[in-house]
């Protein structure tokens, strides 16, 4: 098996809400048309939106409505300053912020929030990966 990540599915508890988030919030752009789920094409990967219930269903696991799915997604930004826009624009468009930006053990700088459905983001820079042009990141600079 390659190691990649292709998709990341997000359950959610109501479609139209969390898409108007991603889309009027965050300014990221839907592709397709599918009124049933929402797919947002990002570099190298694609982030879904689906009903929780329909998700949980399709993935053979029970909805037991914890507040936390156990995942967190990252989005490495290229530098301090835009970690803190980044998340003020987030905020701005309904998140919670659940770690304010701040300095980090490990030598970088991060925050934290949730989405209207409550999952965690975070937000980081890191000095030690590169980030290229298309926006992958790489642990190296190769």
């Amino acid at each position: 098996m390659e190691q990649r990540l292709s998709l990341v599915t997000l359950g959610v508890a109501d479609l139209d809400r969390a898409v108007a988030f991603y889309e009027a919030g965050l300014g990221w752009s839907r592709t397709g048309d599918d009124p049933g789920i929402a797919f947002f094409q990002l570099p190298g990967l694609i982030l879904g939106l689906w009903p929780r219930d329909k998700l949980a269903d399709d993935s053979g696991v029970a909805d037991t409505g914890a507040a936390f799915g156990g995942i967190v997604l990252a989005y490495n930004a290229r530098s301090r300053a835009q970690v803190d826009a980044v998340m003020a624009e987030a905020t701005a468009a309904g998140a919670t912020v659940t770690v304010a930006a701040r300095e980090t053990f490990w030598g970088g700088y991060s925050g934290c929030f949730a989405d209207p459905d409550g999952h965690v983001w975070e937000v980081a820079h890191n000095p030690f990966w590169t980030i290229r042009e298309d926006g992958s990141v790489r642990i190296d600079d190769s």
